[in-house]
């Protein structure tokens, strides 16, 4: 059983080398196997190799699936939505 979140990548600059780094360095902090997946293409990255990520080129609007395997499973996904959902913390709203 794995647990699926699909999420929308909102940050001006997508899923750059340093959003990517963030992304893999949370991945890492878990025990489950992680994959991103962008929904309009179908390519996958396993969510621990940092080149597997880069080569996602996901720009902002881009839909991804992050599912997750294992015994951390539900929190995984949940952190790495968060991650994606907050910009990958890079971009603060300035009115």
């Amino acid at each position: 059983m794995s647990k699926e979140l699909r999420v929308l990548i909102v940050n001006r600059l997508g899923l750059h080398a340093r959003a990517a780094a963030r992304l893999v360095n949370l991945a890492n902090q878990f025990k489950s196997a992680i994959t991103v997946t962008r929904t309009d293409t179908g390519n996958s990255a396993d969510g621990k190799s940092i080149l597997s990520v880069i080569f996602l080129a996901a720009p902002m609007g881009t839909e991804l699936s992050i599912t997750a395997s294992g015994e951390d499973e539900a929190v995984a996904v949940h952190a790495l939505a968060k991650l994606v959902w907050d910009k990958f913390g890079e971009e603060t709203d300035v009115y």
